[in-house]
């Protein structure tokens, strides 16, 4: 090995070995804030707070040797991707670290601990947050893309779960006042967010171990009406036809038909789609946990909330009011098609 070679690699060591204790840093405060949430400790919970400025200045100076390594190495290929995942890592577990402080700054204002069921889910959902956590930091370190794609499956039940939380803590008889409420409101926020840059990570370290990029987000997008049997199945037509890749669509009605519309099944037959075996489908039949999956629910006859007695925390309602009346099939479909276009692009993009 010459002297550059092995310049480079020493160089490459101390910056996996920089983040390695960055990660150890940032855990220890995040288990830190949540023993100072559970048990009352005050004292802890400041003293997190004060042992964030040494990440911070750890964050400054694993910045600095990354950009120096670019400029004295050109780094290409490997060590390329390395150092553009390790940058993002970086600051990743930077914003962590303040996650932890905010945390340990509530648990100051918490009256008391978290106590019956609002501390049982704390407790479920800090013990998942923290194996996300670990394990994503062990995947990054050790440039192992099989434990960063196992990992990335935890986030998925997190979404609902929280969604479950926020419910809990909207019971006024779970805690005892406002400020409380607001309080456990934040740090269950917090703790999806260590969720969410913990799922980045593996994403950085599938990037760094292999040079793929992260996949297009795939969208679940829910069509409702009063009975399925024309505009949402016309809707979820349109957006399986013209964005099969981009998305995941359901439509479902308030009080089902017993058929499709017959002037629908026609006209899909005419364009090689067939809907003879497609029945209506209720609203009812939908899972909690189906509706809460929904990142967009469109209603399009109606006001969304109407359908729901509550919009789940991660979803976003839509309302197009589609006039039906004396109007032919060919001309709401091209209006659907406007629409789900519009919706798409926002989603995805252009190139969506």
């Amino acid at each position: 090995m010459s002297h550059l070679e092995e310049r480079l690699q020493n160089d490459l060591t101390t910056i996996r070995n920089c983040i390695a204790g960055q990660a150890g840093k940032v855990e220890v405060a995040l288990d830190d804030a949540l023993q100072a949430l559970q048990s009352g400790h005050k004292k802890l919970a400041y003293a997190t707070i004060l042992n964030d400025y040494p990440i911070n200045r750890t964050m400054r100076e694993i910045d600095r040797l990354c950009h120096r390594f670019i400029a004295v190495h050109l780094p290409s290929g490997a060590h390329l991707r390395f150092l553009s995942a390790a940058i993002r890592v970086n600051i990743e577990l930077e914003r962590m670290g303040d996650y932890a402080v905010t945390i340990a700054r509530e648990a100051v204002q918490l009256s008391s601990p978290p106590a019956n069921t609002l501390g049982r889910e704390l407790d479920r959902i800090a013990t998942e947050t923290m194996l996300m956590f670990r394990q994503s930091t062990n995947a990054f370190n050790q440039l192992n893309a099989e434990l960063a794609h196992s990992t990335k499956l935890l986030s998925g039940a997190m979404e609902y779960n929280l969604s479950t939380v926020y419910q809990e803590i909207a019971n006024v008889s779970q805690v005892k006042d406002v400020k409380d409420t607001l309080a456990l409101f934040v740090v269950f926020n917090q703790l999806k967010r260590v969720a969410d840059q913990a799922k980045n990570l593996c994403e950085d370290a599938i990037f760094a171990a292999t040079g793929a990029q992260k996949d297009p987000k795939v969208f679940n997008v829910l069509f409702v009406d009063e009975d399925n049997s024309f505009l949402s199945q016309l809707a979820e037509a349109v957006a399986r036809k013209n964005y099969p890749d981009a998305g995941h669509y359901r439509s479902a009605g308030r009080v089902p038909a017993q058929s499709l519309n017959a002037a629908l099944i026609a006209f899909m037959a005419d364009r090689g789609i067939s809907m003879e075996s497609v029945r209506p489908a209720a609203l009812t039949e939908l899972t909690p946990h189906e509706i809460a999956d929904q990142e967009v629910i469109v209603s399009l006859q109606g006001d969304v909330e109407s359908y729901f007695p509550e919009i789940p925390f991660h979803t976003s309602a839509l309302q197009w009011d589609i006039e039906v009346e004396s109007v032919q099939v060919e001309s709401l479909y091209r209006t659907l098609a406007l629409q789900v276009k519009d919706l798409m692009v926002l989603l995805r993009g252009e190139e969506g």
